[in-house]
Formats: C-alpha cells, sequence, structure tokens
C-alpha cells in the first residue's frame, strides 16, 4: 500500500481516534540518545548512536534497556546490571525528558482538525506515564487528549490490544468506531487483536522494518492526512 492512500469504508462510523506517542506524534530518539548514552557513561560502556537506538525503540523502557544492554553483555550480564541501568536511564531521561525531541509535520493541525470533527482522542504509548504526560504538557499536546495510558498504565501493553479495548470501553464506543494510528507494527498488532481499524505513518519507528510490510488499512503522510480520510469518509456525519 502507498502513503496516501486508505482502503475503503473502513474509517465509515469512526468517532474516536487512539493515537501513539513515540514515532507517531514526536521524534524522541534524540531524547533517547542522550539518556541511554548518559546511562551507558555510568557503566563504563561506550555511546551508541541514534540510529542504533532508533531500532530499538518501541516495545517499553524494559525491552529498550535490555536490548541496549546486550550490545555489550550476554544474558546472565544483562540480568545483572538491568537494575543498575534502568535506574541510571530514567533518572537521565526524566532530567532531559522533551528537550530534543520535536513535533512531526502537521501534528498539532492534526489534531486539531480532529477534534473539530468532533473526533473524541486518546494516547496510548509504550512509553512510561511518568515520561508520556509530562512531554505531552511540554509539547502543548496534553489539552487534546480525553485519556492518555503509557506502557505501564495496565497490566499489558502494545502489541497486546488491551489498552485499545480499554479506550474503547472508555469511550463506550465500538472498536470499528475507534482508530488506530501509529508508527509500528505493535499499534497495528494491537489494533487488529481489539478489531479496531488502524493507520500508519511512514516516518517514525519501526524496528528497522519498513511500514509497508505492517498490515493496515492505510499509510498517512501525515496526522492532517489521517483526520481528512476520517472526516472524507464520515460526511455527512460531520
Amino acid at each position: 500500500m502507498q502513503a496516501g492512500t486508505v482502503k475503503d469504508h473502513v474509517l465509515a462510523g469512526v468517532r474516536a481516534a487512539i493515537i501513539d506517542l513515540d514515532g507517531t506524534m514526536l521524534d524522541t530518539v534524540p531524547d533517547f540518545h542522550v539518556a541511554i548514552n548518559g546511562m551507558r557513561a555510568e557503566l563504563d560502556l561506550a555511546p551508541i548512536s541514534a540510529e542504533t537506538i532508533k531500532q530499538m525503540v518501541g516495545k517499553g523502557s524494559e525491552n529498550l534497556i535490555r536490548t541496549v544492554l546486550a550490545l555489550d553483555f550476554d544474558a546472565a550480564g544483562v540480568d545483572q546490571h538491568f537494575e543498575q541501568a534502568m535506574e541510571g536511564y530514567q533518572r537521565h531521561y526524566l532530567a532531559i525528558n522533551g528537550q530534543f525531541s520535536t513535533l512531526y509535520p502537521d501534528v498539532e493541525a492534526g489534531l486539531a482538525a480532529m477534534k473539530a470533527a468532533g473526533l473524541r482522542l486518546a494516547c496510548v504509548t509504550n512509553k512510561p506515564i511518568a515520561f508520556a504526560l509530562p512531554l505531552l504538557q511540554q509539547k502543548k499536546l496534553d489539552g487534546y487528549f480525553e485519556i492518555v495510558y503509557g506502557g505501564d498504565s495496565l497490566p499489558r501493553k502494545k502489541p497486546d490490544p488491551m489498552p485499545l479495548l480499554q479506550v474503547c470501553a472508555d469511550f463506550d464506543l465500538a472498536p470499528a468506531r475507534v482508530v488506530a494510528i501509529g508508527d509500528s507494527s505493535n499499534d497495528a498488532q494491537a489494533a487488529r487483536a481489539a478489531a479496531c481499524p488502524v493507520l500508519t505513518v511512514p516516518y517514525g519507528y519501526n524496528h528497522g522494518h519498513s511500514i509497508h510490510e505492517t498490515d493496515s488499512d492505510g499509510i498517512v503522510n501525515t496526522l492532517l492526512e489521517a483526520a481528512h480520510f476520517i472526516s472524507m469518509h464520515n460526511r455527512p456525519a460531520y
């Protein structure tokens, strides 16, 4: 599927959107880069590149830190150093959260257009909630969302469908009426398992794989384009 295309009819009846954070609304790899290398320095490990980190982002902090440590240690070494590494990473990340991250094009315009079209909005991310909420506030995006769930807000995180199904329950909407928008297979798999329609963006982080390999209902170039498609498929409801 090419960017800027959406399957017919899948967005009909959509009344809410669940939007991912890292790689979908914000390029946060520069923040990860600073925090992870700060942690690595404390363990006397050499710095790693932002490009290396980009392939690791998206499955939650524990997975990220274990993957980073696995560059230098075997499984036993990862377990041995994990607690210290996680503490250092969290401390460094909280100190710089949002300082180096940037909005992707048309994110705020897209969110504003969705709200104007009457959509209810939730942010579901695998980022810990203690990182996600201050980041949304700093970038002045928090006001768009009725609900924000982090990777530690519920017992399971994406690609498990639990967070998406929780939002559907919170909004009292059937999953078919709630579109998920994200940048990775985690988002698409969670949406498929929840029976929500799903749109993906062609930028962001998809664990080193092309988003064109991911099973979604459409690839949208920006959140503003997503808002356009949702609105187009729901006239004259708005």
